[in-house]
């Protein structure tokens, strides 16, 4: 449903949201944040609510809710930061297709600074809320490229679950593609996972590239542009978040 659909008061995190600065759980403490105001007035405690003509700004600058969602497949070279604003200065992912897209767009999900491949921008807090939550259980397939071999063996014992430190991780599949190079496919995708794993075995990243979320792939996109997913795309995103179903632990071919 479109903002500009409602006639009565929404809750801030949800107008903060439908203004493209995240998901509405993201929103909820940048609402209570004091950088918000509501006609005037700083807003510091959870439940305020915004009616038809209030003026809400955030840093002093006012927000205006999009007038439609958008949803974009971006190929993220590597040495671009997944954030709305870096203290160093370093390229922004979202500056890629800035100057195409006015509207104010937050990434679902992350790939770190060093990583390349496809990451998904949208302004609808709700499909992002779906789409990143690891009981959606969609399919991240990634290439990895590492300094040395790797063991089939620590491959298996991944899909198993490997413990580093405090944090289990899991793969759901794996196809090696040779001595130095696998495809990998996780569900969930912990911060900073597969370099956490093949660190806890002395092995070196040379690259981590995605090439997969759900059914959307780098296919036609070059290293630095975008699309905008299809109607059908975001449709399967959105039923798939909904009714989330149990990760398969089948390789892919």
């Amino acid at each position: 449903m479109s903002p500009s659909s409602d006639t009565g008061p929404v809750r801030l995190q949800v107008y903060l949201a439908r203004c493209g600065l995240g998901s509405r759980r993201g929103c909820e403490a940048l609402a209570v944040s004091g950088r918000v105001t509501i006609n005037g007035s700083r807003v510091t405690r959870q439940g305020e609510k915004v009616n038809p003509g209030d003026v809400v700004t955030l840093d002093g600058r006012k927000l205006v809710p999009a007038r439609a969602e958008i949803y974009i497949a971006l190929h993220k070279p590597p040495g671009y930061l997944c954030a709305s604003r870096d203290p160093e200065h370093r390229p922004l992912a979202q500056d890629l297709f800035r100057s195409a897209i006015p509207e104010r767009l937050f990434h679902v999900g992350r790939l770190d600074f060093l990583s390349s491949g496809l990451i998904l921008f949208t302004n609808d807090g709700e499909f992002a809320r779906k789409v990143s939550h690891p009981a959606a259980g969609i399919e991240k397939e990634y290439l990895v490229e590492t300094a040395r071999e790797i063991e089939e063996g620590f491959l298996r014992q991944y899909v198993r679950g490997m413990r580093v430190g405090d944090v289990t991780y899991r793969c759901t599949a794996f196809s090696q593609r040779g001595p130095r190079s696998a495809l990998i496919t996780l569900t969930e995708g912990k911060n900073r996972e597969l370099r956490n794993v093949f660190a806890s075995r002395n092995i070196r990243l040379k690259r981590v590239h995605r090439l997969r979320i759900g059914p959307v792939t780098l296919k036609g996109i070059a290293a630095g542009h975008f699309r905008r997913l299809t109607e059908r795309e975001v449709r399967w995103f959105t039923d798939h978040g909904a009714a989330p179903v149990r990760a398969r632990g089948r390789r892919p071919a």
